[in-house]
């Protein structure tokens, strides 16, 4: 349903302890699970505006960005600039057993919640077994 590997999150990881903290914003932390009938991802995103937040599907690969900006007026003295700013993006591979055209989207006290539902045609269906009768009188 989703591919979980990211080959760039690891060398990310340590381009910001060889170049510091601010050098790219970190990625966005996400859960996902399934269920019943929906694949459900949370992605973390405090203090971000929901009007900065971009979500597009092409070829079921699923595209989020956000932004955050900088809480300083500008021209401030930042004394201490912990927090990452700037652009956060995270690419997700869906599989074909998701119908990308009902995503259901939500932004929460800082979480972005996206409900991607279970295709039809990949949901679990019982299927009718004929008995001995129906097929003897197919042979008459």
């Amino acid at each position: 349903m989703l591919m979980r590997t990211d080959p760039f999150r690891e060398f990310d990881r340590l381009a910001q302890q060889v170049l510091g903290s601010n050098a790219r914003p970190a990625a966005m932390a996400m859960d996902a699970y399934r269920s019943g009938d929906d694949f459900v991802v949370h992605f973390d995103l405090p203090g971000i505006d929901p009007e900065t937040i971009e979500l597009d599907v092409e070829r079921n690969v699923l595209n989020v960005r956000a932004e955050r900006r900088s809480p300083a007026p500008e021209g401030a003295e930042l004394i201490v600039a912990e927090r990452p700013t700037g652009s956060f993006t995270r690419q997700l591979f869906l599989g074909d057993t998701l119908d990308t055209e009902r995503i259901d989207a939500s932004y929460d006290a800082g979480v972005l919640t996206l409900r991607i539902p279970v295709a039809e045609q990949a949901k679990p269906r019982r299927i009718q077994i004929s008995g001995g009768r129906d097929r003897k009188e197919i042979g008459k």
